[in-house]
């Protein structure tokens, strides 16, 4: 990887944009620079709903002991545990090159999906912007996209997700796994509080950005008896589908993530254990392509049945994946006919 570490670098809680970023973590963060080669990724899996993703940083500040995007911290030299949570990568250029990308005769304006591995709108995004830079490009390309977060700092950019809808589509997805704040602060300690994600979904579907929300991670055992409340707070606020999806624990994520709930809820770790070994087919890790993003077994179905039986109720539509749109976006795509680049 070539990147340089920065030795002071712009400190988020410092920034006009602090109320948004919460807690600060015990341990300081430490930035990585780095000018990539690209920035648009092509997935390949036939679980992920959407072909097309941006990252605009790497590892990710939230540190959610579940997060399934650990192991690709290992790709970069760092370890899955506390590096992914503190030495964050920057890709400087992404807005750059991702204009470059737009400019390419290859580039037809399917569906472009901001944050498919890490957070696009983590606390460094306060002071380093990449995620608004990127959006801006994509207006004016009138490129559709689809943000995933679970961060606050999406409301800086409300006003221009809105001209995106109007002008293209844009659509949002919060994360929210948890009901019950201090459950959420053990497991995702420094990821906005669920009463803030509620909050950003008022905010961003006042403004005519559509939203859903993803139930996501459900932890049987754990947070699956607070599905039904989010669902209703998830109504509450405005928005308009739903999606959910199961507890997954691929390679060094798994011991990352016991080793938190023993300190949290040490009392639970059995009963959570056995709940996954009964949804994940007598494993607590299932990697295969059509099983990994889905449960099975009884306890799953129940835990489905509530979910949609609420959403029935409540009037919303669920979504596939990460809460992404099933629907291919309208095509309005087009290159703007001025010469020269959006960052000469």
């Amino acid at each position: 990887m070539k990147a340089r570490s920065v030795s002071n670098p712009p400190n988020p809680w410092h920034s006009t944009e602090v109320e948004w970023l919460g807690e600060r973590p015990a341990a300081p963060l430490r930035l990585h620079i780095e000018q990539a080669r690209s920035i648009v990724s092509e997935n390949q899996s036939p679980d992920i709903g959407f072909r097309f993703s941006l990252n605009p940083y790497r590892g990710c500040a939230h540190a959610c002991a579940y997060c399934y995007a650990r192991p690709s911290h290992q790709y970069l030299g760092f370890g899955a545990g506390s590096d992914f949570d503190r030495e964050i990568v920057v890709k400087l250029n992404a807005a750059a090159l991702l204009e470059q990308a737009f400019q390419k005769p290859s580039w037809e304006g399917e569906l472009l999906v901001f944050s498919g591995n890490t957070d696009c709108y983590q606390p460094v995004e306060a002071s380093y912007g990449l995620t608004r830079a990127c959006l801006e490009v994509c207006l004016a390309f009138r490129q559709p996209v689809h943000v995933i977060t679970k961060s606050a700092l999406v409301r800086r950019d409300v006003d221009l997700l809105a001209r995106l809808s109007r002008e293209a589509r844009a659509s949002v997805t919060i994360s929210i796994p948890f009901a019950e704040p201090e459950m959420a602060r053990a497991i995702e300690p420094y990821a906005p509080a669920p009463e803030a994600r509620f909050e950003t979904v008022r905010r961003l579907a006042a403004a005519g950005v559509r939203v859903s929300v993803n139930v996501a991670p459900v932890i049987p055992g754990l947070n699956d008896a607070q599905v039904s409340e989010i669902v209703e707070r998830a109504a509450a606020a405005g928005a308009s589908s739903l999606a959910m999806i199961p507890l997954r624990l691929p390679a060094e994520v798994l011991p990352v993530f016991f080793e938190r709930l023993a300190e949290a809820y040490p009392a639970r770790v059995q009963k959570v254990e056995s709940a996954l070994v009964q949804i994940r087919r007598g494993r607590l890790h299932d990697p295969r392509f059509g099983s990994r993003m889905a449960g099975s077994g009884p306890r799953w179905e129940a835990i489905v049945a509530i979910f949609a039986a609420q959403c029935r109720r409540l009037g919303l539509d669920r979504d596939g994946m990460d809460g992404v749109p099933r629907e291919e976006p309208p095509r309005t795509f087009r290159r703007p006919s001025r010469q020269g680049s959006l960052f000469d």
